[in-house]
């Protein structure tokens, strides 16, 4: 046969695109056309990417990790699916269009409501089109005919129907409660859409007076300006300083109200003055005394975060900021003003727009999560779910023991419509799957449908079946019966209470099973120095720039590495080197080989040699662990040993050993043997690797002239035999390694050049230690050995002790001992001894000078009890490895 060429530098650019058209227009991504149909399918949804923008370094990791499952579980002929998808993320994308308006000089309300759902609409074509892209570019393997969005009609059907079911259910309601208000936003949030940070504040201490004149009472507070909407102070029921107080009135510092003193085990007594001012419509806490106390309720902000007409006239339509400003000046000018403290608090911060969260009074609708989660709780608890890693758990069952009632109505305008109406004739509320046109209780044609639109995650939350074309109990589409449950979730950690336990909860209401079996927490990207990317720090990476720079595979690949399970991701573009190394490695190997074909011929089974049956034996190990390793979802420990196997076993050693056979002159039925093995072994390593560098693999395997007839993406995985392992041929060839190893390591402490032939005797020290001619070859093909000579006990030379020995070392050598064996390899015949002798003395010198300050600071007691333990322990091994060389040295000094 005829040599292949492959380019000559490896350029993922020449063939990455082409390749995925080829996968996409093969329907390689489609389940039906790969696996077994007896199989059961594995099946993964994709983490729908929010239409908001354009794909970070978080969702590469993501979209990374899942496209190895599934091209693992597929290669092993399990039916694979993997459903793309888009989030139309309600708050977020009309943030987005808000502020693309904004800049036009346009109001959305200047717009109207159905103008502006169509521009909402355009903007997500727009980035679901550069989504999409990207997805592809990265090599994500999903079946495009299947993709799904979030406010498709399927989608909102669903939608509708658990929104009226859990009505009927009465698992939810509409009701007055303090929820968090995004003034800027201008609707209310979940409570785990509120993030809390530690921000600078102060703490301003007051005064309130009774209303007969008896005296006051001194409090605390972070938000003076919402003393305005105070309706009781409180104490602790066994706070013996006020228990004659409770009950009487006091007066509230700028107005004309009187407010109570109440008794409440809230109140912490070890706090300040143990008295605290309760305002019940903007903090959560006050608003659970008011419930228990039977207090009013007052509101004293409208929607935009402005003083409403509950304040007195003095602060209506100031800013809260602004109120809180004037709200001090009046407070020290009228005397209620004691001091202030700097401190630091958590403030909770709207999640997309980022300013101040404000809790408000207002009326929404409600889930009632409990029931739902205590089915969630026992599902898991029957070993329906498992976390990897399981750390996860505590979290999970931490939330849902803990769990409040969902607020999922938004004061938006893009999203799911709220499918409820209310009459102004009869009053009532009527809900329904399909629009009215008429009051369901009275008939009424005076009716309007709720203006508010759902939370994005009362969509998401029934993604892993609603995607598969579930829209009723009644339905069961073809997709839904083959598919569901799904089988895995990959995402990230801090979505675990948005999306996590909320899809179980669903999937069990809904479906009555749970929607995937195992959930892959991923970590974090950050920086090196471990700070989270983002856009103000400016230390974000684009993944289209790294597959630009370096290759998809590169991309996949070190994401993989580096993806150990329970630790953040430390990385910057310069990581990306790894991956990209490793894919050039794979390329140049394979060119090698191919560019070798000239004239060869592959032979019907071809025996083995020795070293053959090592690197299938050490291919089937490799085939075991990373098999394990996906199959837990430890990433970094498959993408390792691949590229342990890859890069030293078949490349360093096992097509070196080739040469011998390929390279020398050795007849011609030994060459194509030799190929026709290496051939046989670089397929199966492409197999070997593709899920983790897909592209590069499935290119080369396609050249291959013993693979022509198919993809590698449909090709079967490896699978670990035992008639496979080799524990004989792994140890024989190992003692050759280490052989092989120590006369290169002395090669280059004595800076010997490659060229150079050495003279080399090795005695063994056991009869049954022998080295075959074929290895005796080897070792002098990989030592660059001219002339080699091999003793054992039994061929020692006459008057020699048995059973034992030891020999005397001849003259002009420098010894080398390991397991079974000593070297000498006569170096005087190699370099200049005298100058050798300097050298080493030189080193030696310089470590024993290293030793002495290493022992000194391990006796130093100071250093012993202060430094961490890893330290000492690393110092520790930094003395055993400097004594170990400094003897190696002496003893090179000594042969010499």
């Amino acid at each position: 046969m005829k040599g292949i060429a492959l380019e000559k530098a490896y350029d993922p650019k020449g063939f990455e695109d082409r390749i995925y058209t080829r996968w996409k227009e093969s329907g390689a991504f489609k389940p039906e056309n790969a696996g077994d149909r007896g199989k059961p399918p594995f099946v993964i949804t994709i983490p729908p990417p929010n239409v908001t923008g354009i794909l970070h370094l978080g969702h590469g990791l993501v979209t990374s990790i899942i496209d190895i499952v599934i091209r693992f579980h597929r290669m092993r002929g399990e039916p694979a699916l993997w459903v793309p998808g888009t989030d139309h993320a309600g708050i977020a994308t009309q943030h987005v269009v808000e502020k693309m308006l904004k800049a036009k000089g346009i109001r959305r309300q200047d717009l109207g409501r159905e103008k502006f759902v169509k521009e909402t609409w355009k903007v997500k074509e727009e980035h679901h089109a550069v989504i999409s892209r990207q997805m592809a570019r990265m090599g994500a393997g999903v079946d495009w005919d299947r993709e799904r969005f979030t406010m498709d009609e399927g989608l909102s059907r669903a939608v509708r129907e658990v929104f009226v079911s859990l009505y009927e259910r009465e698992l939810l309601y509409k009701g007055n409660y303090l929820v968090n208000w995004c003034c800027s936003c201008g609707t209310a949030l979940a409570d785990d859409e509120v993030e809390r940070e530690d921000t600078p504040g102060k703490m301003y201490h007051l005064r309130y007076a009774f209303a007969d004149g008896s005296g006051y009472v001194a409090l605390a507070t972070t938000r003076p300006e919402t003393l305005l909407g105070d309706t009781a102070v409180a104490v602790h029921p066994d706070d013996e300083r006020y228990k004659d107080l409770v009950g009487k009135e006091l007066l509230l510092p700028l107005t004309d109200r009187k407010i109570p003193l109440v008794a409440d085990s809230y109140v912490d007594r070890e706090f300040g003055t143990g008295v605290v001012k309760i305002t019940p419509a903007h903090d959560p806490n006050d608003w659970e005394v008011a419930r228990r106390q039977n207090l009013p309720v007052l509101n004293i902000l409208t929607p935009d975060g402005r003083l409403n007409e509950n304040a007195p006239e003095k602060y209506r339509g100031l800013s809260v900021k602004d109120a809180r400003e004037v709200v001090l000046e009046d407070l020290k000018a009228e005397g209620f003003y004691l001091r202030e403290d700097a401190i630091t608090h958590a403030v909770g911060h709207c999640y997309r727009c980022h300013q101040v969260i404000e809790p408000y009074l207002s009326e929404q609708w409600f889930v009632r999560m409990k029931p739902l989660a205590e089915k969630a709780l026992a599902a898991w608890r029957r070993g329906e779910i498992v976390f990897y890693p399981k750390k996860w758990e505590n979290t999970y069952e931490h939330w849902l023991e803990n769990i409040r009632d969902w607020c999922v109505s938004r004061q938006l305008w893009w999203g799911h419509r709220i499918p409820a109406w209310y009459c102004a004739d009869c009053g009532k509320t009527s809900v329904s799957r399909t629009d009215l046109s008429a009051c369901a209780h009275c008939g009424s044609a005076n009716i309007e449908q709720d203006p508010d639109v759902l939370d994005t995650w009362f969509s998401s939350w029934l993604w892993p079946f609603s995607v598969l074309g579930w829209e009723n109990a009644g339905s069961i589409p073809p997709d839904f019966q083959r598919y569901y449950p799904t089988t895995a979730l990959v995402t990230a950690y801090d979505i675990i209470f948005f999306w996590v336990a909320r899809m179980i909860m669903a999937g069990l209401e809904f479906t009555g099973k749970v929607p995937f079996r195992d959930v892959y927490i991923h970590q974090l990207i950050r920086d090196k120095q471990g700070r989270k990317m983002s856009k103000s720090l400016g230390n974000g990476i684009d993944p289209l720039e790294i597959v630009d720079e370096f290759g998809a595979d590169a991309l996949k690949f070190t994401l993989a590495y580096l993806c150990a399970q329970g630790q953040d991701i430390l990385m910057d573009k310069e990581s990306f080197k790894l991956g990209s190394r490793f894919a050039n490695k794979v390329w140049n190997a394979s060119r090698y080989i191919l560019m070798n074909l000239e004239g060869r011929s592959l032979v019907e089974k071809p025996a083995l040699l020795p070293v053959d049956e090592w690197i299938y034996s050490r291919l089937n190990g490799a085939a075991r662990i990373i098999t394990d390793a996906f199959l837990s979802y430890r990433f970094n420990d498959a993408a390792q040993a691949a590229y342990e196997y890859f890069w030293n076993d078949f490349c360093d050693w096992y097509v070196e050993a080739t040469k011998l056979s390929i390279k020398t002159e050795t007849a011609a039925a030994e060459k194509d043997r030799a190929t026709t093995v290496l051939l046989d072994v670089l397929a199966e390593s492409l197999r070997l690797l593709h899920p983790l560098l897909p592209f590069v693999t499935e290119e080369i395997y396609g050249k291959l002239p013993q693979t022509e007839q198919g993809l590698l993406i449909n090709a079967p995985y490896p699978v670990f035999t035992e008639e496979r392992d080799n524990p004989l041929a792994e140890e024989r060839f190992g003692f050759l390694q280490e052989l092989v190893r120590a006369v290169r390591t002395l090669r280059s402490e004595c800076t010997i050049p490659p060229d150079r032939k050495l003279r080399m005797l090795v005695r063994l020290d056991s009869p049954q230690r022998a080295i075959p001619e074929e290895d005796a070859a080897l070792i002098k093909l990989l030592t660059g050995t001219g002339e080699l000579e091999i003793q054992d006990i039994a061929g020692a030379p006459d008057g020699a002790p048995s059973g034992g020995a030891v020999f005397s070392r001849p003259a002009g050598s420098i010894g080398l001992a390991g397991s079974g064996f000593e070297a000498f390899v006569y170096i005087a015949d190699a370099v200049d001894t005298v100058f050798l002798k300097k050298k080493f003395a030189k080193e030696v010198e310089k470590d024993r000078a290293y030793i002495a300050a290493l022992r000194a600071k391990l006796a130093n007691e100071k250093f012993i009890q202060n430094a961490p333990p890893e330290l000492t322990a690393g110092e520790r091994r930094k003395l055993e490895d400097a004594l170990k060389r400094t003897e190696k040295l002496e003893a090179y000094i000594s042969g010499l």
